[in-house]
């Protein structure tokens, strides 16, 4: 089967019209390489854009970073390499201290195997609740005292308005923290007092969980949607917020390739505190992920 190439996204992002503070960090980033670099999944459902090499790619992201002000990043390890976190290693490496990285690991995984990733300056695990993959809830909730021990944590791509009242009691006896993706990528439509996504609301209120204000272009292509969204769960508590690009967002699944420049400048419209734009943007990441 031929599968599809994933969109380029742009050379450089549209510059934000605010200076971002000293230390802030794009919290939700994706590494890919060309073929010859690392080795794509089997499984895969798409491929990278074509075109760069791994330096090539790191050169792209580092004229993001540069654009828009970050000082930091996070490497979410993209389905696309599997359970293979070579090219997400390989970032963080390249990047030093300014990095960190989310890893991939399987159901069963043992403490030795969360520990080397933990050594490698990975602080989470990703599961996807969506399309499933290499690691189920049951199997995360199992690792968790392993990867408390470790300094990490669990990081869930999951549906807020269809998932969080089966998740909800999980999370609360969870010995680590659980992070949310996008939002808790409800579905287009939803608002902030739909029932799952008042659930994920009491989560953050609480303390329980975390969540990326990350690709709300995936939430909804209607800014004024995600904005209220966005507000809702900065509102309940800005201390489990963080911010991301998703660059450079990959299956976008009919959505329209974004501006990262654009999506930053709609957060820090719709968070206009300077103080919780820091707390969001340089404290949070720095508590969570140790830097």
């Amino acid at each position: 089967m031929t599968l599809p190439y994933a969109e380029m996204p742009a050379e450089k992002p549209a510059a934000p019209s605010w200076a971002l503070p000293e230390g802030a960090c794009d919290a939700h980033v994706h590494m890919v390489a060309g073929p010859e670099d690392f080795a794509l999944w089997d499984a895969r459902v798409e491929n990278p854009a074509p075109g760069p090499d791994f330096d090539g790619w790191l050169a792209r992201f580092q004229a993001h970073l540069d654009t828009l002000g970050f000082d930091r990043t996070v490497f979410v390890h993209s389905i696309l390499y599997g359970g293979d976190n070579a090219v997400t290693l390989e970032a963080v490496r390249r990047f030093g201290d300014r990095a960190r990285g989310v890893c991939l690991l399987p159901d069963g995984s043992d403490a030795r195997a969360i520990q080397e990733m933990a050594d490698a300056k990975m602080k989470a695990v990703r599961l996807n609740y969506v399309h499933g993959g290499l690691l189920t809830w049951e199997g995360a909730l199992a690792m968790a005292p392993a990867l408390t021990d470790a300094g990490m944590h669990i990081q869930m791509l999951a549906h807020a308005d269809r998932h969080m009242p089966e998740l909800a009691d999980g999370v609360r006896a969870a010995p680590c923290p659980v992070v949310f993706d996008h939002c808790g990528w409800p579905a287009d439509g939803v608002t902030a007092e739909s029932g799952g996504f008042r659930a994920l609301l009491a989560l953050v209120s609480e303390g329980h969980a975390w969540v990326k204000l990350s690709a709300t272009y995936r939430v909804s292509p209607d800014w004024t949607e995600a904005a209220a969204l966005v507000e809702a769960l900065v509102r309940a508590n800005p201390e489990r917020c963080l911010w991301g690009s998703d660059w450079p967002h990959l299956m976008l699944g009919g959505a329209e390739m974004p501006d990262a420049g654009a999506l930053l400048n709609a957060f820090l419209e719709t968070v206009p505190d300077s103080a919780t734009r820091r707390q969001i943007l340089v404290t949070n990441p720095e508590r969570l992920f140790g830097f």
